[in-house]
């Protein structure tokens, strides 16, 4: 086997999802295989609203294995006992700030960092992760060719781990995977029919399983 190989995991990113619909969706995805990680999204929501969605998610998250992140509400993440924070500003001040006062208690990771020089920078802060996509952005059936090209060389030169967001299409999760980032974001390939969420995730295991063995033979 080739030892540079690693079979990714997923990350979910709630954001497609509605309040009627999420509680069920995200059981159903969690009950479909192996996820890593659910990221809540306040997509919008006022903080309120956010904090009453997360009250209900991050006991069914952390029930079934998964490591509960809260986004851009680290008051909400502490009064919702979540396991991490997720910062999508893309600001290394608010990262580094964040570091500071959460790490390593809670797992802190984060996005919007688009040019390698931003990445790097961000990445010397030593957080848990960055994600390379953007919440919403994964319109198109294939990820976003910036992020996959952000992933393969990150994969390539740098030890600390991403996720690659892939597209709309749950076939979409391969090419994220080829990228070698640890994990892979899935956000409307899952939760845009909340109905098919937990097929979605089998179908995305069953995927990353089969290219995981062909890369690695």
């Amino acid at each position: 086997m080739d030892t540079e190989y690693i079979r990714p995991r997923l990350v979910l990113l709630t954001t497609p999802l509605g309040d009627a619909d999420a509680v069920t969706a995200v059981q159903a995805a969690l009950a479909g295989g192996d996820v890593a990680s659910v990221i809540l999204d306040p997509a919008g929501r006022d903080a309120v609203s956010f904090q009453n969605l997360a009250e209900k998610l991050v006991p069914i998250i952390q029930a079934a294995g998964a490591a509960a992140i809260v986004a851009d509400d680290t008051q909400c993440a502490g009064r919702v006992q979540a396991d991490g924070i997720h910062l999508t500003s893309g600001d290394p001040a608010e990262l580094g700030e964040a570091m500071e006062r959460f790490a390593p208690k809670l797992i802190v990771g984060a996005s919007g960092f688009e040019t390698r020089h931003d990445a790097l920078e961000a990445g010397e802060l030593r957080p848990d992760y960055l994600l390379f996509g953007r919440f919403g952005g994964d319109v198109d059936p294939n990820p976003h060719p910036k992020s996959i090209a952000m992933g393969e060389w990150w994969a390539e030169i740098v030890e600390l781990p991403c996720i690659v967001l892939a597209g709309s299409d749950i076939e979409s999760v391969v090419e994220a995977a080829a990228t070698r980032a640890e994990f892979i974001a899935l956000s409307a390939a899952v939760f845009a029919q909340p109905d098919a969420a937990g097929e979605m995730v089998a179908r995305a295991n069953a995927l990353i399983d089969a290219w995981f063995e062909s890369a690695a033979a």
